[in-house]
């Protein structure tokens, strides 16, 4: 079909170059990748299912038989008859009814023009449900950290002088952090993206909500159009931010539960509904900004240990991610990608592994200091012990019943070594 095509468009004004899929776990995007901006139509077809798109005026010298594909709604994309001389007739053919999106994306680096194909479950149903993991009696529950890794897929993010793409760079400090945060008693990470695939920014927070966090950690590498700016800083929700997003909550009435839990019920077809849920919003949103503030402070602490820092307090910014009042967000600038000498940092190994330490001691140390009431780490928090002469951290371990590991995670130790009258935090048996 392809060499019945390609001669009818050998003159087309606009050519199809490539096409690439970038599947997520809940979704997934199709990009066509073309010399100018396409005009275009599309629709479906069932017995069996399928998208048709149709560009006007294009030509293609793509071989579709060798796209990787691994999404679980195309079975395979495919070229078929135009219904008229001029039209590039694209197919995909899909495993199940999908609700589809298309919108066009103008040139930035390192892609053209392009037209985009959006594909989600039709029942908008999510694959993952919200749990809410306890420990072994039931009684306490651990402290759910969110993890974003900024950007992905057709989203490269911000590009370094060599190439280096920041969504690539921001993965794998997310997926270090998730490690160390899975690997501590009482605590769990839920992450927003776990591969190359675009996550959409109100999805990211939803995310978050779903999974009941206490926390959501956006992982990003920052940039600018001299080489000279660099160093980390953290970021929080501005005021100005936090007030739109609860103003658009408040017009939400049927996700005041959502957002309130039981009280959203409460308040629910009252008079004062509105009041008493602005109110509360209000209380929700003062302390979550409190929260976060307190620890992207104890962050770039950690930070300043390992990196230099661009701001040396945290700042408030009206970041997309940063968009939930009711769950305390941060924005983690790793460095400047555009900075020569840390795009060659932010590249390595060790590095991420630094930036990754420094973030998670920064969020262990804050949920040590004030721990949810209902979780692990409050129970085991209240359990301290002080140092004896004779004492050495293995006969600490055994006396608890606890890891040598596990305490050294917990009190941020380098070495086995103790000293008298040091106080040790015994994490949850």
């Amino acid at each position: 079909m392809l060499l019945f095509l390609l001669p009818n468009l050998a003159v087309a004004a606009n050519q199809l170059d490539s096409v690439r899929i970038w599947a997520a776990p809940e979704s997934t995007r199709v990009v066509f990748d073309l010399t100018q901006v396409p005009k275009y139509d599309s629709f479906t077809l069932t017995g069996p299912h399928r998208l048709v798109v149709d560009i006007q005026d294009t030509g293609a010298k793509v071989n579709l038989d060798k796209i990787a594909n691994n999404s679980k709604f195309i079975k395979k994309i495919r070229f078929s008859s135009p219904p008229k001389k001029g039209i590039l007739r694209l197919v995909m053919d899909l495993t199940k009814p999908v609700k589809s999106s298309l919108f066009t994306l103008p040139p930035t680096a390192p892609y053209g023009n392009r037209l985009v194909v959006d594909l989600e479950d039709t029942d908008g149903r999510s694959s993952a449900e919200p749990t809410v993991r306890r420990s072994a009696n039931q009684s306490s529950r651990d402290i759910v950290v969110a993890i974003d890794a900024g950007h992905g897929g057709e989203d490269p993010g911000s590009i370094g002088p060599s190439g280096m793409h920041e969504k690539r760079v921001v993965l794998e400090i997310a997926k270090r952090l998730a490690r160390k945060v899975d690997s501590t008693p009482g605590m769990r990470a839920v992450m927003t993206r776990s591969g190359d695939y675009f996550v959409n920014l109100n999805k990211r927070s939803e995310l978050a909500r779903n999974s009941k966090a206490d926390l959501l950690i956006s992982i990003h590498a920052d940039a600018f159009t001299s080489p000279q700016p660099n160093g980390a800083s953290v970021w929080v929700l501005s005021m100005r931010r936090a007030n739109s997003e609860i103003g658009r909550w408040l017009e939400q009435k049927e996700k005041h539960s959502e957002l309130l839990g039981g009280a959203g019920e409460i308040i629910q077809n009252t008079d004062n509904e509105q009041y008493l849920a602005m109110t509360l919003l209000d209380m929700s949103m003062n302390s979550s900004m409190a929260i976060s503030h307190s620890i992207a402070g104890d962050i770039l602490r950690d930070l300043d240990s390992i990196t230099h820092l661009h701001k040396r307090k945290p700042e408030s910014a009206s970041f997309a991610v940063l968009k939930s009042p009711d769950i305390p967000s941060i924005l983690v600038e790793t460095g400047f990608i555009s900075n020569p000498g840390e795009e060659r940092l932010l590249s390595n190994g060790n590095h991420q592994e630094k930036l990754a330490n420094a973030i998670y001691k920064g969020v262990l140390r804050y949920f040590q200091s004030n721990p949810p009431a209902d979780t692990l780490l409050a129970k085991s928090s209240s359990t301290k012990h002080s140092v004896k002469r004779g004492e050495s951290l293995s006969i600490i371990a055994q006396r608890y019943s606890v890891s040598v590991n596990s305490l050294k995670r917990v009190n941020n130790l380098k070495s086995d070594v103790v000293r008298i009258g040091q106080t040790l935090v015994i994490p949850g048996a």
